[in-house]
């Protein structure tokens, strides 16, 4: 058995473990509750008779003290008595009704036989009045204590749920960061072999221009290395002028695209300054770029705007694709998530976090209609 099969068998177990300490628990209050009831219910029984044995006393006899203090130590158990006669008289009912007020005692008297059979008194073998009782605040709030477990077990199993998708999720984090530095490590290795290469090409009789092209791409992979060795670690951010960075990201992809795909540019002539990590907003902004060109299958129109405000520096970009069900906004930056039939669904995931976690940013889809086109909007605090 693998650790993953052991960890599926321990969250069954702790599953069950809960569910039957839950249903232990509802069953002894159930057993609680119904003894209580049976309590009260012998307490009823016992204040009707000391009610009947002070009514149908003979005059001058001696009762005792005992049926005085059982009907004056009623004091918990509200009930209504009524008399063979129709005579009312109450004990322990809510402060805002009245004995004089029988339409509310006539409502009172259907609730409380809703909740107790009510209790007849006899005497000589004929019924002399009846006793009419409701629970007792204790058995009201004992009454409402199952649901409350319930509520409680479900918010600590969301608790669980939550911890346990938290430390998932972090795991992959790890998993993702420490993929993109070893393939950052494995890339170095025949990218320096290529260095060596290219000076050992400008010594041969070798057109200047194809090895000033390959050192361009060489670079490029230096970039690309870079960026990946710094998943997972907080970058540093340094004041650049975002105006310029945007463009040069923008200028990179523009002259290797297909010419189907028209790509403009709307820059303020003013730099704006803001802390950036170079390489990691380039790969935000070519990373949006292209997949605005996938959107539109190769061909289309694909604008970049940057627009200063008071306090943060817009950056918009917009395609004519085929556009984003509205439902789909914030789900195309969860991890994994992808609308492409080829794609692992981490492009703009990782974008989200380079924006918001180490730009202290925010990234968003501004609009995005079917068929006609969708803009992302990155929004930084300028400096």
């Amino acid at each position: 058995m693998n650790i993953t099969e052991d960890k599926n068998v321990l969250r069954w177990v702790i599953i069950g473990f809960s569910v039957v300490t839950v249903s232990i628990i509802l069953w002894n209050t159930y057993v609680f509750f119904q003894g209580v009831k049976e309590m009260e219910r012998k307490n009823i029984a016992e204040y009707a008779t000391a009610v009947k044995d002070l009514q149908n006393a003979p005059k001058n006899a001696y009762i005792g003290d005992l049926g005085f203090t059982v009907a004056q130590n009623m004091t918990s158990i509200p009930l209504i008595r009524v008399t063979y006669k129709g005579e009312i008289s109450t004990r322990n009912l809510p402060a805002n009704i009245e004995e004089t007020d029988t339409v509310r005692i006539k409502q009172l008297i259907e609730i409380y036989k809703s909740q107790n059979e009510p209790y007849i008194i006899n005497y000589e073998g004929k019924p002399i009045s009846t006793i009419y009782y409701g629970n007792s605040d204790v058995i009201n709030k004992i009454k409402y204590y199952p649901l409350a477990l319930v509520v409680v077990m479900v918010l600590f199993s969301f608790v669980i749920w939550f911890f346990y998708r938290s430390t998932k999720a972090s795991e992959q984090n790890k998993l993702w960061a420490g993929m993109a530095k070893e393939s950052a490590h494995q890339i170095g290795t025949p990218l320096s072999s290529l260095v060596g290469w290219t000076h050992i090409l400008r010594d041969s009789k070798v057109e200047p221009s194809y090895i000033d092209e390959m050192e361009k791409d060489i670079n490029r992979l230096k970039t690309i290395t870079d960026r990946f060795s710094k998943i997972g670690s907080v970058p540093k951010l340094v004041k650049a002028d975002v105006v310029e960075e945007t463009r040069q990201a923008t200028d990179y992809l523009k002259n290797r695209v297909s010419k189907l795909v028209e790509i403009t540019m709307d820059l303020p002539e003013q730099p704006i300054p803001v802390l950036l990590n170079k390489e990691l907003y380039a790969w935000v902004i070519e990373n949006l770029i292209k997949n605005g060109i996938d959107a539109m299958k190769g061909k289309g129109a694909l604008h970049v705007f940057v627009k200063a405000e008071v306090r943060q520096v817009s950056i918009q970009i917009s395609d004519t694709g085929k556009g984003i069900p509205k439902n789909d906004w914030k789900r195309i930056f969860t991890p994994g998530f992808t609308t492409k039939k080829r794609g692992w669904g981490l492009g703009l995931s990782l974008a989200k976090r380079i924006i918001h976690d180490y730009h202290k940013g925010k990234i968003k889809v501004m609009d995005s209609k079917k068929n006609v086109g969708t803009t992302f909007e990155i929004t930084i605090d300028r400096i």
